[in-house]
C-alpha cells in the first residue's frame, strides 16, 4: 500500500459505505463549519493494488497557531482494521509538528462509536456530547490530542575559523 500527502483540493469516488456515520446509515455532512477559520489542507492519499484503500483531510489552521484539525478520513471497507486509519493519522500527526502544531482536533457524531473507539485508542481526549456543535440539533463529540514535539532537527555549527569543510 502507498501513501501519498497532496496539497490542496481532493476528488474522491469511494462506495457509499465510506460515507455513513458509524454504521447508522446517515450521510455525513461533509464540510460543517469551515467557513468560519481559515487553514490549509494537507491531504494524505493511500492507494493499493485495487485503487483508493483511504485517505484523510487535515487542516492546518492559519487563525489558531496551536492547532491542526483532522476534518475527513475514509478507508476502503476492504481494507478496515490494517491500520491504515493508525498510519495516516501518525503521518498527519507528522505533518502538524513540522507546521509547530502542538494540538490536533477531531470530531464525531455521538452515536459514532467506532470512531470514538478509535480517537481513544490513538490517545485523544473525548468531551461532549457538544450541543448544536454542526448547527441546530447536531451535536459532536469533541477530540484532542497534545502532541509531543518529535522533529528532529539537523544543527549546522558554523565552521571554525582555520577548520576544513566536510
Amino acid at each position: 500500500m502507498r501513501a501519498s500527502g497532496r496539497p490542496g483540493p481532493m476528488t474522491t469516488t469511494g462506495s457509499s459505505r465510506w460515507w455513513t456515520s458509524g454504521g447508522s446509515g446517515r450521510s455525513v455532512r461533509c464540510c460543517p463549519g469551515c467557513s468560519s477559520t481559515t487553514f490549509i489542507a494537507p491531504s494524505l492519499v493511500a492507494e493499493d493494488g485495487v485503487g483508493l484503500a483511504g485517505f484523510l483531510v487535515g487542516l492546518i489552521s492559519l487563525s489558531v497557531p496551536d492547532a491542526a484539525y483532522i476534518h475527513f478520513v475514509g478507508v476502503a471497507p476492504r481494507v478496515r482494521g490494517a491500520g491504515l486509519a493508525r498510519g495516516l493519522y501518525q503521518r498527519f500527526f507528522d505533518m502538524a509538528a513540522v507546521e509547530h502544531r502542538t494540538e490536533v482536533q477531531a470530531i464525531t457524531a455521538p452515536q459514532n462509536q467506532r470512531s470514538i473507539a478509535f480517537h481513544t485508542a490513538m490517545g485523544f481526549t473525548v468531551g461532549g456530547p457538544v450541543r448544536d456543535h454542526d448547527g441546530p440539533g447536531v451535536d459532536r463529540m469533541v477530540f484532542r490530542l497534545r502532541l509531543r514535539l518529535r522533529l528532529r532537527l539537523r544543527l549546522r555549527l558554523p565552521e571554525r575559523p582555520g577548520q576544513a569543510s566536510s
